[in-house]
């Protein structure tokens, strides 16, 4: 199926177009502008253009056309601005749920954090504490949603070579996961049926993706 990245030049998005094709997929990748539609090509995406931040819902709607499944990985970055987490990773979540459920895309994955839930220090510093709030915030409204949804919220994220081995399941302890390795449970999330309208934590560890995807959905 055509499946729709939100986010489609981000780091965990350029993992994750090749292994959805090698699925026999086809990534369609939303992006602000032109500059990035021919290396995202050669990974094997679609592109359509898309302004996370400035567009609508409508938009959405339509960028979102033909797909069958949305997954959103989009970020503001870490670039110390406290107001791009609001209107990247909680409006952008919240346009994508509206879109997808205008235009009856059931299944939804959502790239989150880790204990996002968990109260913060006082002493959170000003950008981490609107990160982790805008995350939790549209966890909760994807949980409240009809949508077929799937959240997953990885562990510090590296640029380290992916192993094809994870820890997953909704009570794994903090650490770290390499991108590749996201990417790859993201892929295999999105067309199990058991991980639907299910929260988990992920990080590296020692079984492979597909077996630790169906322990956490027996689990």
């Amino acid at each position: 199926m055509r499946i729709a990245i939100v986010g489609g030049n981000g780091q965990v998005a350029r993992h994750l177009h090749p292994i959805l094709v090698r699925a026999g997929h086809t990534p369609v990748a939303l992006v602000r502008t032109e500059a990035y539609r021919s290396e995202l090509e050669d990974l094997g995406a679609k592109v359509r253009l898309l302004d996370i931040e400035r567009e609508d819902a409508g938009a959405f709607a339509e960028a979102f056309d033909g797909c069958g499944a949305v997954v959103f990985a989009a970020g503001g970055g870490p670039d110390g601005n406290a107001e791009r987490k609001r209107t990247v990773d909680l409006e952008g979540s919240l346009k994508s749920i509206e879109a997808a459920t205008t235009v009856g895309i059931r299944r939804f994955v959502q790239v989150s954090a880790i204990n996002v839930d968990d109260p913060l220090p006082a002493s959170t510093g000003e950008v981490w504490r609107a990160y982790v709030e805008v995350k939790r915030d549209a966890d909760a409204a994807l949980r409240d949603s009809d949508l077929d949804w799937t959240i997953i919220r990885p562990g510090r994220l590296t640029d380290d070579p992916g192993t094809g081995a994870v820890s997953l399941g909704p009570d794994v302890s903090r650490g770290d996961v390499p991108r590749a390795d996201v990417a790859a449970v993201l892929a295999e999330v999105a067309g199990a049926e058991g991980s639907i309208r299910r929260q988990w934590n992920l990080v590296g560890g020692d079984t492979p993706v597909a077996e630790a995807v169906q322990r956490a959905a027996d689990g």
